[in-house]
């Protein structure tokens, strides 16, 4: 592929615009791939909105870091937006009207944990991040998302490794460290992304119910209030490092996972 066609020319169809991906989105973009178009579901509900691209959804443009994705309406708009530089964004849950595009490049970024119907003939080079593909069965490469030694990796065969259940530690903090809704129904929230915060405070409410943090640091990332969420659902996460610049960044963890993406493009022929 990378012989037959200049890589800026090449158009990258990347599924999901939460912060990891909206993280492997930036890099691909800061290389030269000006033609990126994302897709999500009408109601997005990223827990970093402040770095993620699916904002667009509810705001119709957002920017991450000097980068903006606006949101477009059918595939006819999307030409424009490369042109000026921008990541259109489109609501195509299935990829319906995407793939009238035909990319050249499939990123499933969606985080499922699980595989919902992207395979080996939706482009010439697909890729996915996470468990629930095999490489060279259900996609071409595979990279790793779990935290540790092999986080970025690029696979060519097998899975990644499945999903713990556990958060990754920041500072030796996992579970603590996250958000959970106490019961169902609609969330409210009291703070905001890069709110400092205390052990015990009250960071929102499910219906009456509070959400208290367990831990001092910063608020990194919150739900948008007013969805509707069942008990346990993760709507937040508290970085105990307590830095509030980091909570409008990027991430060493999406940035580390844009780098096996990109070598996978770089690799495939």
């Amino acid at each position: 592929m990378k012989n037959k066609k200049d890589l800026s020319e090449l158009s990258i169809w990347v599924r999901g615009a939460g912060d990891i991906a909206s993280g492997v989105a930036w890099r691909l973009h800061q290389c030269g791939f000006g033609r990126i178009v994302m897709t999500e579901i009408p109601e997005p509900m990223a827990v970093r909105g402040s770095v993620a691209f699916c904002e667009a959804v509810y705001e119709g443009r957002t920017t991450v870091e000097g980068m903006s994705a606006v949101l477009v309406h059918n595939p006819a708009e999307v030409h424009a937006y490369w042109k000026q530089g921008v990541i259109p964004l489109m609501v195509d849950p299935e990829g319906k009207e995407v793939r009238g595009l035909q990319p050249d490049i499939l990123l499933d970024a969606i985080l499922a944990k699980k595989n919902l119907g992207t395979s080996l003939g939706d482009a010439p080079l697909v890729m996915a991040l996470g468990p629930g593909f095999e490489a060279g069965k259900d996609v071409h490469y595979v990279v790793e998302t779990n935290r540790g030694h092999y986080l970025g990796r690029l696979l060519t065969q097998g899975r990644a490794e499945a999903n713990t259940g556990t958060p990754g530690p920041v500072q030796g903090i996992t579970t603590d460290r996250v958000l959970r809704a106490s019961a169902n129904g609609r969330w409210e929230t009291f703070s905001q992304i890069g709110d400092s915060i205390k052990a015990g405070d009250r960071v929102g409410a499910v219906d009456d119910t509070p959400v208290t943090a367990a831990i001092d640091g910063v608020i990194r990332g919150l739900i948008r209030p007013g969805i509707q969420v069942t008990q346990g659902l993760k709507i937040g996460d508290i970085d105990p490092r307590g830095i509030q610049q980091h909570c409008f960044s990027i991430s060493e963890k999406a940035l580390a996972i844009a780098g096996g993406v990109l070598e996978g493009i770089l690799r495939h022929e």
